[in-house]
Protein backbone atom coordinates (compact mmCIF):
# COMPACT_ATOMS: atom_id res chain seq x y z
CA UNK A 1 0.00 0.00 0.00
CA UNK A 2 -3.69 5.02 -3.28
CA UNK A 3 -6.67 9.88 -8.28
CA UNK A 4 -7.68 12.15 -10.23
CA UNK A 5 -5.66 14.94 -11.38
CA UNK A 6 -2.56 15.09 -8.98
CA UNK A 7 -2.00 18.26 -10.82
CA UNK A 8 -4.46 20.12 -9.14
CA UNK A 9 -4.98 18.54 -5.41
CA UNK A 10 -1.10 16.79 -4.90
CA UNK A 11 -1.18 18.57 -1.27
CA UNK A 12 -4.88 17.69 -0.38
CA UNK A 13 -5.62 14.95 2.13
CA UNK A 14 -8.03 12.35 2.85
CA UNK A 15 -8.99 12.32 6.02
CA UNK A 16 -11.22 9.80 7.82
CA UNK A 17 -12.79 8.97 11.08
CA UNK A 18 -13.56 5.79 12.89
CA UNK A 19 -17.37 6.36 13.56
CA UNK A 20 -20.31 5.31 11.01
CA UNK A 21 -23.23 3.68 10.82
CA UNK A 22 -23.47 0.31 8.98
CA UNK A 23 -25.50 0.41 5.78
CA UNK A 24 -23.55 -1.60 2.93
CA UNK A 25 -20.40 0.38 2.53
CA UNK A 26 -20.72 2.88 5.41
CA UNK A 27 -20.69 6.57 4.58
CA UNK A 28 -17.99 8.03 7.24
CA UNK A 29 -19.33 10.93 9.35
CA UNK A 30 -16.69 14.06 8.54
CA UNK A 31 -15.46 14.95 11.72
CA UNK A 32 -13.44 12.65 14.84
CA UNK A 33 -10.68 12.97 12.18
CA UNK A 34 -8.10 10.62 12.46
CA UNK A 35 -5.10 10.99 9.80
CA UNK A 36 -4.09 12.15 6.39
CA UNK A 37 -2.88 10.18 3.24
CA UNK A 38 -0.33 12.36 2.06
CA UNK A 39 0.53 11.87 -2.03
CA UNK A 40 2.28 15.13 -2.68
CA UNK A 41 6.01 13.11 -3.20
CA UNK A 42 4.73 11.71 -6.36
CA UNK A 43 4.47 14.85 -8.15
CA UNK A 44 7.96 15.97 -6.52
CA UNK A 45 9.50 12.77 -8.11
CA UNK A 46 8.18 13.48 -11.55
CA UNK A 47 9.52 16.74 -11.30
CA UNK A 48 12.62 16.06 -10.90
CA UNK A 49 12.73 13.02 -13.20
CA UNK A 50 12.05 15.27 -16.21
CA UNK A 51 15.03 17.49 -14.72
CA UNK A 52 17.54 14.95 -14.44
CA UNK A 53 16.24 13.85 -17.89
CA UNK A 54 17.20 17.40 -19.25
CA UNK A 55 21.24 17.09 -18.30
CA UNK A 56 23.57 14.75 -18.85
CA UNK A 57 26.04 15.93 -15.71
CA UNK A 58 26.12 13.33 -13.10
CA UNK A 59 26.83 15.70 -10.64
CA UNK A 60 24.01 17.92 -11.46
CA UNK A 61 21.54 14.72 -11.77
CA UNK A 62 22.57 13.45 -8.25
CA UNK A 63 21.79 17.47 -6.98
CA UNK A 64 18.55 17.61 -8.35
CA UNK A 65 17.12 14.36 -6.87
CA UNK A 66 18.94 15.68 -3.70
CA UNK A 67 17.04 19.11 -3.88
CA UNK A 68 14.25 18.46 -5.66
CA UNK A 69 12.56 15.25 -4.66
CA UNK A 70 14.24 14.00 -1.34
CA UNK A 71 14.83 17.35 0.68
CA UNK A 72 11.35 18.76 -0.10
CA UNK A 73 10.00 15.00 0.82
CA UNK A 74 7.22 14.98 3.23
CA UNK A 75 7.56 12.56 6.40
CA UNK A 76 6.88 9.73 4.70
CA UNK A 77 9.63 10.01 2.32
CA UNK A 78 12.56 9.68 4.59
CA UNK A 79 10.61 7.08 6.51
CA UNK A 80 10.68 5.18 3.27
CA UNK A 81 13.73 5.87 1.83
CA UNK A 82 15.57 4.38 5.44
CA UNK A 83 13.24 1.35 5.59
CA UNK A 84 14.51 0.54 2.09
CA UNK A 85 17.61 1.70 2.48
CA UNK A 86 16.86 3.78 -0.60
CA UNK A 87 19.91 6.52 -2.00
CA UNK A 88 20.09 9.46 -3.91
CA UNK A 89 22.25 7.36 -6.46
CA UNK A 90 20.14 4.99 -6.41
CA UNK A 91 17.13 6.67 -7.72
CA UNK A 92 19.32 8.20 -10.36
CA UNK A 93 20.36 5.12 -11.62
CA UNK A 94 16.95 3.44 -11.53
CA UNK A 95 15.88 6.86 -13.95
CA UNK A 96 18.98 6.58 -16.21
CA UNK A 97 18.45 2.45 -16.67
CA UNK A 98 14.55 1.87 -16.92
CA UNK A 99 13.24 4.37 -19.11
CA UNK A 100 10.75 2.16 -20.34
CA UNK A 101 9.41 1.23 -16.96
CA UNK A 102 8.94 4.87 -15.82
CA UNK A 103 7.37 6.19 -19.42
CA UNK A 104 4.76 3.40 -18.78
CA UNK A 105 4.04 3.54 -14.81
CA UNK A 106 4.24 7.11 -15.03
CA UNK A 107 0.49 7.72 -15.90
CA UNK A 108 -0.76 4.82 -13.29
CA UNK A 109 0.78 7.25 -10.43
CA UNK A 110 -1.82 9.89 -10.70
CA UNK A 111 -3.79 7.20 -9.49
CA UNK A 112 -3.13 7.64 -6.02
CA UNK A 113 -6.56 9.28 -4.76
CA UNK A 114 -8.55 6.82 -6.23
CA UNK A 115 -6.74 4.09 -4.41
CA UNK A 116 -8.14 5.49 -0.94
CA UNK A 117 -11.49 5.57 -2.12
CA UNK A 118 -12.74 3.19 0.62
CA UNK A 119 -10.04 3.98 3.12
CA UNK A 120 -12.72 5.90 5.14
CA UNK A 121 -15.05 3.14 5.35
CA UNK A 122 -12.27 0.46 6.21
CA UNK A 123 -10.81 2.42 8.64
CA UNK A 124 -14.24 2.97 10.23
CA UNK A 125 -14.85 -0.79 9.93
CA UNK A 126 -11.01 -1.15 11.59
CA UNK A 127 -12.12 0.69 14.33
CA UNK A 128 -15.18 -1.43 15.43
CA UNK A 129 -13.87 -4.90 14.69
CA UNK A 130 -10.49 -3.60 16.92
CA UNK A 131 -11.86 -1.10 19.48
CA UNK A 132 -7.94 -0.08 20.29
CA UNK A 133 -6.92 1.24 16.84
CA UNK A 134 -4.51 3.79 17.20
CA UNK A 135 -4.30 6.09 14.12
CA UNK A 136 -1.37 5.58 11.50
CA UNK A 137 -0.28 7.92 8.58
CA UNK A 138 -0.62 6.93 5.06
CA UNK A 139 2.05 8.27 2.52
CA UNK A 140 2.33 7.52 -0.73
CA UNK A 141 5.75 8.09 -2.68
CA UNK A 142 8.08 7.02 -5.46
CA UNK A 143 10.77 4.44 -4.26
CA UNK A 144 13.32 2.51 -6.44
CA UNK A 145 11.43 -1.12 -6.73
CA UNK A 146 11.62 -2.54 -3.54
CA UNK A 147 8.71 -2.26 -1.88
CA UNK A 148 4.80 -1.43 -2.38
CA UNK A 149 3.66 -0.73 1.01
CA UNK A 150 5.72 -0.95 4.34
CA UNK A 151 5.83 0.64 8.08
CA UNK A 152 7.65 2.51 10.61
CA UNK A 153 5.95 3.10 13.98
CA UNK A 154 2.61 4.67 13.73
CA UNK A 155 3.15 5.30 9.26
CA UNK A 156 2.44 3.24 6.55
CA UNK A 157 4.48 4.22 3.38
CA UNK A 158 2.66 2.81 0.57
CA UNK A 159 5.45 2.35 -3.25
CA UNK A 160 3.55 3.78 -5.18
CA UNK A 161 5.23 3.25 -8.42
CA UNK A 162 4.06 -0.83 -7.67
CA UNK A 163 0.84 -0.36 -5.97
CA UNK A 164 -0.50 1.94 -8.39
CA UNK A 165 0.54 -0.19 -11.44
CA UNK A 166 -1.11 -2.74 -13.49
CA UNK A 167 -0.68 -5.29 -16.33
CA UNK A 168 0.42 -2.49 -18.91
CA UNK A 169 3.76 -1.59 -16.84
CA UNK A 170 6.39 -2.08 -19.01
CA UNK A 171 9.10 -4.55 -16.80
CA UNK A 172 11.32 -5.34 -20.10
CA UNK A 173 14.71 -3.48 -18.94
CA UNK A 174 14.80 -5.11 -15.18
CA UNK A 175 17.65 -7.25 -14.20
CA UNK A 176 16.53 -10.99 -13.16
CA UNK A 177 15.17 -12.02 -10.79
CA UNK A 178 13.15 -8.63 -10.37
CA UNK A 179 12.02 -8.78 -13.60
CA UNK A 180 9.98 -11.82 -13.40
CA UNK A 181 8.91 -11.05 -9.83
CA UNK A 182 7.73 -7.68 -10.76
CA UNK A 183 6.01 -9.09 -14.08
CA UNK A 184 3.44 -11.18 -12.14
CA UNK A 185 3.27 -8.84 -9.55
CA UNK A 186 1.86 -6.63 -11.70
CA UNK A 187 0.03 -9.07 -13.73
CA UNK A 188 -2.14 -9.69 -10.50
CA UNK A 189 -3.64 -5.55 -10.83
CA UNK A 190 -2.12 -4.15 -8.02
CA UNK A 191 -3.96 -0.93 -8.01
CA UNK A 192 -7.19 -2.72 -8.00
CA UNK A 193 -6.02 -4.44 -4.41
CA UNK A 194 -4.92 -0.96 -2.53
CA UNK A 195 -7.68 -1.09 -0.30
CA UNK A 196 -6.33 -4.45 0.93
CA UNK A 197 -2.41 -3.38 1.00
CA UNK A 198 -3.58 -0.16 2.74
CA UNK A 199 -5.21 -2.15 5.50
CA UNK A 200 -2.65 -4.92 5.56
CA UNK A 201 -0.05 -2.47 6.06
CA UNK A 202 -2.05 -0.28 9.17
CA UNK A 203 -2.22 -3.90 11.01
CA UNK A 204 1.29 -3.60 11.32
CA UNK A 205 1.11 -0.37 12.74
CA UNK A 206 -0.22 -1.88 15.59
CA UNK A 207 1.57 -4.99 15.93
CA UNK A 208 4.75 -5.55 17.46
CA UNK A 209 7.76 -5.72 15.62
CA UNK A 210 9.76 -8.61 15.58
CA UNK A 211 13.34 -9.45 13.29
CA UNK A 212 12.66 -13.02 14.80
CA UNK A 213 12.34 -16.59 13.16
CA UNK A 214 10.51 -17.46 10.25
CA UNK A 215 7.37 -18.09 12.16
CA UNK A 216 7.72 -14.73 13.89
CA UNK A 217 7.19 -13.22 10.65
CA UNK A 218 5.21 -15.48 8.95
CA UNK A 219 2.49 -15.16 11.67
CA UNK A 220 2.51 -11.35 11.77
CA UNK A 221 2.22 -10.90 7.88
CA UNK A 222 -0.73 -13.50 7.90
CA UNK A 223 -2.27 -11.76 10.82
CA UNK A 224 -2.54 -8.32 8.22
CA UNK A 225 -3.44 -10.82 5.67
CA UNK A 226 -6.47 -11.88 7.80
CA UNK A 227 -7.50 -9.17 9.27
CA UNK A 228 -7.37 -7.11 5.77
CA UNK A 229 -9.34 -9.40 4.26
CA UNK A 230 -11.62 -9.29 7.08
CA UNK A 231 -12.34 -5.69 6.71
CA UNK A 232 -12.18 -4.81 2.83
CA UNK A 233 -13.27 -8.76 1.78
CA UNK A 234 -10.06 -8.90 -0.38
CA UNK A 235 -7.24 -11.28 -0.85
CA UNK A 236 -4.25 -10.17 -3.62
CA UNK A 237 -4.48 -11.80 -6.61
CA UNK A 238 -1.58 -13.59 -6.42
CA UNK A 239 -0.35 -16.79 -7.29
CA UNK A 240 0.40 -18.37 -3.62
CA UNK A 241 -3.31 -18.00 -3.18
CA UNK A 242 -4.13 -20.48 -5.04
CA UNK A 243 -1.02 -23.18 -5.05
CA UNK A 244 -1.24 -23.01 -1.03
CA UNK A 245 -4.66 -24.68 -0.85
CA UNK A 246 -3.51 -26.80 -3.05
CA UNK A 247 -0.40 -27.72 -1.67
CA UNK A 248 -1.04 -27.12 1.93
CA UNK A 249 0.70 -30.72 3.05
CA UNK A 250 3.78 -30.29 1.63
CA UNK A 251 4.00 -26.61 2.29
CA UNK A 252 3.14 -27.65 6.41
CA UNK A 253 6.47 -30.14 6.55
CA UNK A 254 8.67 -27.99 4.81
CA UNK A 255 7.23 -25.11 6.86
CA UNK A 256 8.06 -26.95 10.06
CA UNK A 257 11.22 -28.09 9.71
CA UNK A 258 12.35 -24.25 8.55
CA UNK A 259 10.31 -22.50 10.62
CA UNK A 260 12.55 -21.55 14.02
CA UNK A 261 15.37 -20.35 11.65
CA UNK A 262 15.87 -16.75 10.08
CA UNK A 263 16.20 -17.54 6.62
CA UNK A 264 13.77 -16.31 4.71
CA UNK A 265 14.72 -17.27 0.91
CA UNK A 266 12.08 -19.91 0.43
CA UNK A 267 9.43 -17.82 2.26
CA UNK A 268 9.23 -14.09 2.38
CA UNK A 269 9.53 -11.39 0.30
CA UNK A 270 11.22 -13.43 -2.56
CA UNK A 271 11.67 -14.11 -5.98
CA UNK A 272 9.46 -17.08 -7.43
CA UNK A 273 12.87 -18.95 -7.87
CA UNK A 274 12.77 -20.99 -4.39
CA UNK A 275 11.36 -24.91 -3.93
CA UNK A 276 7.84 -23.39 -4.45
CA UNK A 277 7.69 -21.97 -7.62
CA UNK A 278 5.69 -19.14 -6.23
CA UNK A 279 6.65 -16.24 -4.17
CA UNK A 280 6.06 -15.29 -0.53
CA UNK A 281 4.25 -18.71 0.85
CA UNK A 282 5.03 -17.71 4.29
CA UNK A 283 2.11 -15.38 3.76
CA UNK A 284 0.17 -17.65 3.02
CA UNK A 285 1.27 -19.81 6.02
CA UNK A 286 0.98 -17.42 8.35
CA UNK A 287 -2.45 -16.55 7.01
CA UNK A 288 -3.75 -19.90 7.59
CA UNK A 289 -2.64 -20.40 11.27
CA UNK A 290 -4.29 -17.04 12.31
CA UNK A 291 -7.39 -17.96 10.22
CA UNK A 292 -6.92 -21.85 12.13
CA UNK A 293 -7.42 -19.13 15.00
CA UNK A 294 -10.18 -17.12 14.21
CA UNK A 295 -12.63 -19.58 12.80
CA UNK A 296 -12.15 -21.46 16.09
CA UNK A 297 -12.57 -18.43 18.43
CA UNK A 298 -16.35 -17.62 20.13
CA UNK A 299 -15.21 -14.25 20.73
CA UNK A 300 -14.54 -12.57 17.47
CA UNK A 301 -13.20 -9.42 18.22
CA UNK A 302 -11.22 -10.81 21.45
CA UNK A 303 -10.19 -13.35 18.48
CA UNK A 304 -8.59 -10.15 16.39
CA UNK A 305 -7.38 -8.30 19.37
CA UNK A 306 -5.33 -11.48 20.92
CA UNK A 307 -4.12 -11.95 17.12
CA UNK A 308 -3.36 -7.98 16.66
CA UNK A 309 -1.44 -8.18 20.08
CA UNK A 310 0.64 -11.37 20.19
CA UNK A 311 4.17 -10.87 21.19
CA UNK A 312 6.01 -10.91 17.87
CA UNK A 313 9.46 -10.60 19.16
CA UNK A 314 8.89 -13.57 21.50
CA UNK A 315 9.94 -16.87 19.27
CA UNK A 316 8.91 -18.70 22.41
CA UNK A 317 5.47 -17.06 22.92
CA UNK A 318 5.03 -17.09 19.26
CA UNK A 319 5.79 -21.07 18.43
CA UNK A 320 3.07 -21.88 21.57
CA UNK A 321 0.65 -19.76 19.74
CA UNK A 322 1.01 -21.91 16.35
CA UNK A 323 1.07 -24.82 18.07
CA UNK A 324 -1.61 -24.36 20.48
CA UNK A 325 -3.55 -23.86 16.90
CA UNK A 326 -3.08 -27.16 15.80
CA UNK A 327 -2.70 -25.92 12.52
CA UNK A 328 1.10 -27.68 11.61
CA UNK A 329 -0.21 -30.88 13.31
CA UNK A 330 -3.22 -30.68 10.95
CA UNK A 331 -5.90 -31.08 13.73
CA UNK A 332 -9.15 -29.77 13.68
Amino acid sequence: MRTSGLTVALCSLVLFSGCAEDRGRPQIASHAVQSPVVDSDIGRFWQAFDAINATSDPAERLRLIQTVYIDRGTPGLPALMAARRYTAQQYVDAIDKWPKFWASVRPLTTRSQQAVGTLNGDVARFRRLYPDLRPATITYAIGVLRTGGTTVGNQVLIGAELALGDETVDVSELPEPLRTRLGTFFKSRPFENNAQNNIHEYVHTQQQETEGSLAQQALREGVAELVAELITGRKPALPVYSYGPANEAVIKVRFMAEMAGDDYANWLWNSASNPFGVSDVGYFVGYRIAQKYYDAAYDKRRAVKTLIELPYNDPAAIRAFVDRTGYLQGRR
